[in-house]
């Protein structure tokens, strides 16, 4: 989930999709009851996280209660990312309310070890030290403190490629190949010009993508430093990089390619079905979304291939536990489980979240997707997540990305100057870290 939106971790609510080799399963959920234990021994382990990561879906829950009886595992979860963050900066300064197990997406990570590391539990006093070899250096790396505190273990990563509906490109006459389409997009200009033909020759109403926020986030992702460089130093606004991000979404907005969907809002989760938009930047976890809201009429019509412009990332969360939870060792026997090669593995073959434990990595590689097209999703994010630069994590990641895509939603939909938009996003950014 991460990174230039407050993402909203797709609620998959479609069934198990088929996928060819060798996969099982796992993603979470989230509760904002209160655990206490029972009698004979009984723990009720809470869990509260964003969106659904689908470990409820996947039979995980079930599973891990069979095989610990007298564990009950209770979940809830907020669909918007930014909406659970504001409520657990509440609690976490409260001390009350915590879950047992909380979620944090990769781009709030960097708080939680920079800022709040004395508020959640330091794993290795559970044996988490042991795990290290388990999972990507990168990801391992980005939830480990000043101190050497392992402060959660890692759920999916984002590796990024590009979704397309193979039907609307076909009547638009364009090529379908997925090969074909990766040297023709090789580039982000490559892309965009193949948008404007597609524009010129669409039929009905479908644009070129959804919005120009999702372009913004995936080409920002692609990006070691974003916000901040290695030292800590914001760089943002000089950033050359970021600034190119900017350019291209403003241009794709002035030509008329985008939907000017808001993502995740209702009309943008009917728009999948109803071929609105002919691409997608999607890093893995898109593609359960994907699959859930165009439903088995969608089946076929999709298809992937690798992005424009090299590979990114975009998203990914980790599984932590605050000081303040009240089963704290169960906690972690859950989300060490939860996030072991065999559940991760288990994850991809449902939602297709990509994972980021080292042996579920290997698992995956021969996996392809009916639903889109039979594409070798497997090697496609594969290759996506090994050439994926180790991103540099600032503090304030997520409000900064939050700003700038509310910036481009304003001369996407209202037609507001770029200079004005930029300057609004400075603004706003001003705002909201001080």
């Amino acid at each position: 989930m991460p990174i230039a939106r407050a993402v909203k971790r797709a609620a998959v609510r479609l069934g198990a999709v088929a996928l060819t080799g060798a996969l099982l399963a796992a993603c979470g959920g989230s509760t904002d009851d209160t655990s206490s234990d029972g009698a004979g021994g009984k723990v009720t382990i809470t869990v509260d996280l964003f969106g659904s990561f689908g470990y409820k879906e996947a039979g995980l829950y079930a599973e891990y209660e069979k095989l610990h009886p007298g564990v009950t595992i209770k979940q809830t979860d907020t669909e918007d990312e930014a909406d659970y963050w504001k409520s657990l900066q509440t609690r976490l300064a409260g001390g009350g309310g915590l879950a047992d197990v909380q979620g944090i997406e990769v781009g709030r990570i960097a708080s939680v070890t920079q800022q709040q590391a004395d508020r959640f539990t330091d794993l290795r006093k559970y044996g988490a030290d042991a795990l290290k070899d388990q999972f990507a250096p990168a990801k391992w790396a980005a939830a480990t403190g000043k101190g050497g505190e392992v402060l959660g273990l890692g759920t999916d990563v984002g590796p990024e490629a590009m979704c397309y509906r193979t039907d609307l490109f076909k009547q638009a006459g364009l090529p379908t190949d997925r090969d074909e389409l990766a040297k023709k997009w090789a580039t982000w200009d490559g892309y965009l010009e193949l948008g404007k033909q597609y524009k010129a020759k669409a039929t009905g109403k479908s644009a070129w993508l959804d919005s120009v926020g999702s372009l913004y986030s995936i080409m920002i992702g692609q990006e070691k430093e974003r916000y901040y460089d290695a030292s800590g130093k914001l760089i943002w606004e000089e950033n050359p990089a970021l600034r190119t991000a900017w350019e291209h979404s403003v241009e794709a907005a002035k030509d008329g390619l985008s939907a000017k969907l808001d993502q995740w809002s209702p009309a943008w989760n009917q728009a999948f079905a109803a071929g609105s938009f002919a691409t997608i930047p999607c890093p893995a976890w898109m593609l359960g979304y994907i699959k859930g809201q165009a439903g088995e009429s969608g089946k076929g019509k999709w298809d992937v291939a690798p992005l424009p412009g090299g590979a990114g990332n975009w998203g990914g969360s980790y599984l932590a536990v605050p000081k303040a939870a009240a089963h704290k060792k169960e906690a972690y026997e859950l989300i060490k489980w939860l996030t072991a090669p065999e559940q991760q593995t288990r994850l991809f073959e449902k939602q297709g979240n990509f994972p980021s434990a080292t042996g579920a990595i290997e698992k995956v590689a021969g996996a392809k997707d009916p639903f889109f097209s039979d594409a070798p999703i497997g090697k496609i994010f594969g290759d996506a997540a090994k050439a994926a630069p180790v991103q540099v994590l600032g503090v304030h990641d997520q409000n900064i990305a939050q700003q700038i895509t509310n910036a481009l939603s304003e001369v996407e939909r209202k037609g507001t100057s770029p200079e004005k938009a930029w300057s609004n996003a400075k603004k706003g950014v001003a705002n909201t870290i001080g």
